[in-house]
């Protein structure tokens, strides 16, 4: 099963960057102003049986039940999934459009499932300034306080095994320098490819 994944995500042979990070970083606003800013990257959106956030997009995720995320992990539809604080998340197989990189932006358990059968996968790990901003920020988009708590916690647990898988690691203090740089890995990562 893995084999086949693995060479579904290379026929095309685009780059699959993905950008990992603890709750509360700023994976989600990151990623969607650095899809808006290249034309060449394709976000693949991510699947969850979490309830919609008030004021998130409606496709910030493809929100699904239980049952609709389970079958589809029976008939080995995603590329990496994970239960996480009691929901389900996960990447499904990436059908990127043709000629553009495929961007992921998934936890820190998909990263690793992603780099094990996709080793050349670009991981970008977030990180915040603090945990008390991450921490304000997660307050800010609406977590329960139990939720956050337990985001915190977990981010402990994360931040070292993302650090160590990462391609590079950026600390998201300031949109705009964060925006900048992954811009750059963008950039670097594909002039890599090409030489």
């Amino acid at each position: 099963m893995q084999d086949e994944r693995h060479d579904e995500l290379h026929q095309a042979s685009p780059l699959v960057f993905i950008v990992s990070g603890p709750g509360g970083v700023g994976k989600g606003t990151i990623v969607e102003a650095l899809v808006a800013r290249d034309e060449r990257l394709w976000l693949s959106r991510s699947w969850t049986t979490r309830a919609r956030r008030d004021g998130e997009r409606h496709d910030a995720y493809h929100f699904v039940s239980r049952d609709e995320f389970e079958g589809r992990i029976a008939a080995a539809g995603f590329l990496e999934w994970t239960s996480f604080l009691g929901q389900y998340y996960g990447t499904p197989l990436p059908d990127a459009v043709p000629g553009r990189d495929i961007v992921l932006e998934i936890e820190v358990d998909g990263a690793r499932q992603v780099k094990l059968i996709h080793p050349d996968a670009v991981l970008v790990f977030l990180l915040p300034p603090s945990r008390l901003e991450q921490q304000r920020r997660l307050r800010g988009r609406g977590d329960a306080e139990d939720k956050v708590e337990a985001r915190l916690r977990k981010a402990e647990e994360e931040e070292p095994v993302g650090i160590a898988m990462a391609d590079h690691v950026v600390v998201n203090d300031d949109l705009e320098l964060t925006l900048q740089e992954l811009s750059r890995i963008v950039h670097h990562e594909r002039k890599k490819r090409s030489n």
